[in-house]
């Protein structure tokens, strides 16, 4: 069941959450979980594409039999969530911020169905099988600050987001808390383009940046990387690695694992004990949740005093002895 209809997930959400332990009753671990993924936009697309990727890697495992709908509308999902529902999925995956009071509601309706969504709120403690989690990847977000604060002469970086909800402001604001380590004068433009996917209209922003001055950019949507590489300008990743595509051009990027957090919530489901739990943390360094892609051509090239502190942070922030800011405002350019 592929929807190839186009849609973005929109800044909205009306609920919020904490937890419960659902009943038994579950498929044990014998047969592979029947499970179905959601997505509002191509898998292709960051952010899914980790999902995505955690789910097939799952289903070669042998741990769960994977299908899955993209391009769904926020106005669909609740039905594409019935249907898999109806269907036999004990596991439901997928991203509810643009539909979060529908997806609830129909979860309430399947209390033997395990959902995992994505979600800017919590979990709630009367919807006991609905956990939620977020990619929580500021730590790797910060590595990569560093190095662009290393790397620009301008000392103009560029900023370009989907939209200022916590999931994107937090990566935002501790790339430029890792920036300022390496100098606390560097400029930020800062952008919100209006959608989760919209490579144009990302590119259209990011070059006005470069013309304003930015000679590093933030490629937290599709499309920066594109203006950065016509430009002959830097970029940073997010979520997904693509060094390999723009080999002149990307430096480093921090990257989503979301493997963690779904093999988590299938332990728990064959066990007969999914909760409706926040899954978050699954995404921080230290539990394997991201990490900071090799650098690739860019090896070398990177000053050392840069990679150095990468390194000290880095095993501060797995030892415990370093914790980076969790800021879910809204960034401004400053």
């Amino acid at each position: 069941m592929n929807s190839r209809r186009f849609n973005r997930r929109h800044f909205m959400a009306t609920t919020a959450a904490t937890s419960l332990i659902m009943g038994a009753g579950r498929a044990m671990a014998a047969d592979p979980i029947k499970t179905a993924g959601i997505y509002t936009v191509p898998v292709e697309q960051q952010w899914v594409s980790r999902i995505h990727q955690a789910a097939l890697t799952a289903q070669a495992r042998g741990d769960i039999a994977y299908s899955f709908s993209e391009n769904v509308s926020n106005t669909d999902y609740a039905r594409v969530m019935r249907e898999y529902a109806e269907a036999g999925n004990t596991l439901i995956i997928g991203e509810v911020f643009g539909a979060e009071q529908e997806a609830r509601e129909v979860a309430a309706e399947y209390p033997d169905v395990a959902f995992l969504m994505g979600s800017s709120f919590k979990e709630d403690a009367a919807l006991p099988n609905f956990a939620v989690f977020d990619n929580y990847i500021q730590d790797a977000s910060y590595l990569s600050g560093i190095i662009a604060g290393a790397m620009t002469t301008s000392g103009n970086i560029g900023m370009v987001g989907g939209f200022p909800i916590p999931e994107v402001n937090r990566l935002m604001h501790a790339f430029m808390a890792g920036a300022r380590e390496m100098n606390p004068d560097i400029q930020f433009q800062v952008s919100f383009i209006g959608s989760w996917f919209d490579p144009p209209k990302a590119k259209e922003t990011a070059f006005a940046m470069i013309e304003n001055g930015a000679d590093v950019l933030y490629a937290e949507r599709f499309g920066v990387s594109d203006a950065a590489q016509e430009k002959g300008v830097l970029a940073i990743g997010n979520v997904i690695d693509t060094q390999a595509d723009y080999p002149d051009t990307v430096v480093a990027s921090a990257i989503w694992h979301f493997e963690p957090t779904l093999d988590k919530a299938i332990a728990e489901v064959q066990a007969g004990r999914f909760t409706a739990a926040d899954y978050g943390v699954y995404s921080f360094m230290n539990q394997g949740g991201t990490s900071l892609a090799p650098l690739g051509t860019f090896d070398g090239k990177v000053p050392a005093a840069a990679m150095e502190l990468v390194a000290q942070r880095q095993a501060e922030i797995m030892s415990g002895a370093f914790a980076v800011t969790i800021n879910d405002d809204e960034p401004t350019s400053s």
